[in-house]
């Protein structure tokens, strides 16, 4: 394999949008192309260096080259943007009819304002194209509703797969005699055995924790995956007039009691982001992280230390189900002035070509099922529970992930952890506020 596992895709979940400019982006779009591809993260045109592994990877100027090779007379450009403010970012660029195709982990909210094109007129004409190129539960993650949908529909197609996952530290284990973690762990199971390894260790008399999640970001995320393993679910419906939200449940309520408790168990600085920064190293004093993501492994893959940190699934309910959908899909803007080239790109990035060049460059988690039979892939066992993570998550996508209810529930959460308000006050007030969010919007 040429390159260890780097961190694109674990970014996929949206991260909160403010009004910032869509200068932030690396290149502006050029009056010359033909097509323009709005991509988000870390790619870069040019071949960059990796500053922990020191390999090289080659930048986007190869793909562009091959689409152009594909299709002679063809120019194409890619647009890099930031994952941070990447949703106004977005906005503000399809105002502008700037590019023709769209990163979009954010595609139910640009759906259901018209604003992309629905893609599966493209699919029933293309005799050439078969769904079936994906991996299990892909496709059907990313339907969303557009304006005029009964049913939800395809207006995305998956490019960069993501899986959540719960990962543990296997010497402290040993170290405190503790059973290893279960393939599917419940709740409990991991609250009991953070509890049994907080403390001094008994073989090296250093301090250790016995879990991890940050308090930033992604609080609401681990909340809600927590919810799914007593058995809740975030709510019902897809559409917003139709959405009714349960974030004052029960399950609810357990879940976010389990998170205080487990707080006990975490560095104190958790609540800022911090406190995990011997995660996954060999100095490692934390046992088990929840919530995440597959940049992991390049972590793990460059010191070496990828039996020493297994990986197993998310908490999930009765039928198997749970976490997040993440990942991101490519979307065809509605102002786009060449759909059937914005088409025939779509249908690119499901080659075994752009897949393998976003893997074995930039470390981006293949969506396709032929990446199974990789030797890239295979010799990477670690691969196989974060694939296999991709198929169980939550399906169609929580629909609030992308917007305001997200982060009212992040807020609300953060505010029980630091004992700002008590459990039932924080979720009858999520419960409140995002139903306002969601009739006023």
């Amino acid at each position: 394999m040429k390159r260890l596992i780097t961190h694109v895709a674990a970014c996929s979940l949206v991260m909160l949008a403010s009004c910032a400019p869509q200068t932030e982006t690396e290149n502006a779009p050029s009056e010359n192309a033909d097509l323009t591809v709005a991509m988000i993260g870390d790619f870069k045109m040019q071949d960059t260096t990796d500053p922990i592994t020191g390999q090289k990877a080659t930048g986007f100027h190869a793909a562009k080259a091959e689409f152009e090779r594909l299709h002679p007379g063809v120019t194409i450009e890619f647009i890099m943007m930031p994952w941070s403010n990447y949703v106004a970012n977005t906005q503000a660029m399809i105002a502008g009819s700037q590019a023709d195709v769209y990163q979009m982990p954010g595609v139910n909210d640009f759906a259901a304002q018209g604003l992309v094109e629905p893609l599966e007129p493209f699919i029933e004409e293309d005799d050439d194209f078969d769904l079936g190129v994906y991996n299990d539960n892909l496709v059907e993650g990313w339907k969303v509703f557009g304006p005029d949908d009964d049913t939800p529909q395809i207006y995305s197609l998956p490019v960069l797969g993501d899986g959540r996952f719960i990962q543990y530290d296997k010497l402290l284990f040993e170290q405190w005699g503790v059973e290893p973690l279960s393939d599917y762990p419940t709740v409990e199971e991991v609250i009991d055995k953070a509890k049994q390894m907080t403390g001094e260790n008994p073989v090296t008399g250093e301090q250790n924790y016995g879990i991890y999640f940050p308090g930033t970001n992604d609080t609401a995320l681990t909340l809600a995956n927590l919810m799914e393993g007593f058995g809740g679910e975030w709510g019902t419906g897809q559409r917003w007039e139709d959405i009714e939200l349960h974030f004052d449940s029960l399950e609810m309520k357990q879940a976010l009691e389990a998170m205080v408790e487990l707080a006990d168990y975490m560095p104190k600085s958790f609540i800022n982001g911090q406190g995990n920064e011997r995660w996954l190293t060999p100095s490692n004093n934390i046992a088990i992280g929840i919530n995440q993501g597959n940049g992991n492994l390049k972590t793990i893959y460059a010191q070496s230390l990828q039996d020493r940190f297994p990986i197993v699934q998310n908490f999930k309910n009765e039928n198997g189900v749970g976490g997040m959908f993440s990942g991101s899909p490519l979307a065809i803007g509605k102002t786009s002035k060449n759909k059937d080239l914005a088409w025939e790109f779509i249908k690119f990035s499901a080659s075994e070509y752009f897949q393998r060049f976003l893997w074995e460059e930039w470390g981006a988690t293949p969506v396709i099922k032929q990446a199974a039979e990789w030797e890239s892939i295979q010799e990477m066992e670690l691969m196989e529970p974060v694939l296999e993570a991709m198929t169980n998550a939550v399906t169609p996508r929580y629909p609030w992930a992308s917007s305001q209810p997200r982060y009212i529930l992040q807020a609300k959460t953060e505010g029980a952890l630091t004992g700002a308000m008590s459990v039932e006050q924080a979720l009858e007030e999520a419960q409140q506020e995002s139903v306002e969010w969601i009739e006023g919007r």
